[in-house]
């Protein structure tokens, strides 16, 4: 009873009902709605709460069957923001149209943060820590940072989860203030050193200047992540290759 006092209308067991449907939000995934069915099957037991008048819920329903789509780190954060809109809507306090802009503008936008952090580069960090833990033979060291970060992530969820629903926008706002963009940028750097250690060490020193053909291209790549750069990639990546592959030839020879 505590915990209904404190987040309003919704109790505790509604609450862990709507989080643990996140993790099916990609089930139902198509072509139409993209991830709009697993955002209503999520929103379900809050809004049956809500709602209680069938009638009423009918109405709401529309709302999310429309184009949805987000990174799959950011849907708890997300769906708990939905609930406290629709307490909102449901007592009067916000128009219902209010809901609808944000699932439009916010969901989109965090789904090119997620993109670019969480899976372009903490996914990365994750996947070449991991080589290099292999290739060193460190498999204790693996499982453990596994079980952290599989804890972690889940922590992250359920934290984000609960801010989104008792503080609304407000965690919005602080979410902006983490600069999440840039931080994947400077992780992107880091990647790129651990690319450089995990081909020292799954291949011999036998050959200087095939191993330093490796350091120099994993080198002016990091230097050109952690730049603006203005060429393609494509083009850069075709170029620092090729230098790469006659370094290689040299050292060869």
């Amino acid at each position: 009873m505590g915990f209904r006092r404190k987040t309003g209308d919704l109790d505790i067991r509604t609450l862990t009902a709507c989080f643990l449907r996140c993790y099916l939000v990609g089930a139902a995934y198509n072509t139409r709605g993209l991830q709009h069915v697993g955002l209503a099957y999520a929103m379900e037991p809050g809004l049956a709460v809500i709602y209680p008048d069938p009638q009423q819920r009918a109405q709401v329903w529309p709302r999310y069957l429309k184009l949805y789509n987000t990174h799959f780190f950011w849907t708890p954060l997300l769906v708990g923001l939905f609930l406290s809109l629709e307490v909102k809507i449901a007592q009067g306090v916000a128009p219902a149209e209010m809901l609808d802009n944000v699932k439009t503008t916010t969901a989109f936008t965090l789904s090119a943060i997620g993109d670019t952090f969480f899976s372009a580069s903490l996914m990365g960090l994750w996947g070449l820590s991991a080589a290099c833990l292999v290739a060193g033979s460190h498999y204790t060291i693996l499982a453990i940072l596994a079980g952290i970060l599989f804890v972690a992530v889940q922590a992250f969820k359920v934290a984000t989860f609960l801010a989104g629903y008792r503080e609304g926008f407000s965690v919005l706002r602080r979410i902006r203030h983490w600069d999440l963009v840039n931080l994947g940028r400077r992780v992107k750097v880091v990647n790129a050193l651990l690319l450089t250690a995990l081909w020292t060490m799954t291949q011999p020193w036998g050959g200087v200047t095939g191993s330093l053909a490796d350091v120099s291209l994993v080198g002016i790549l990091a230097v050109w992540a952690a730049t603006r750069p203005t060429v393609s990639r494509e083009i850069a990546l075709l170029v620092v290759a090729g230098g790469w592959v006659l370094l290689r030839s040299l050292g060869s020879m």
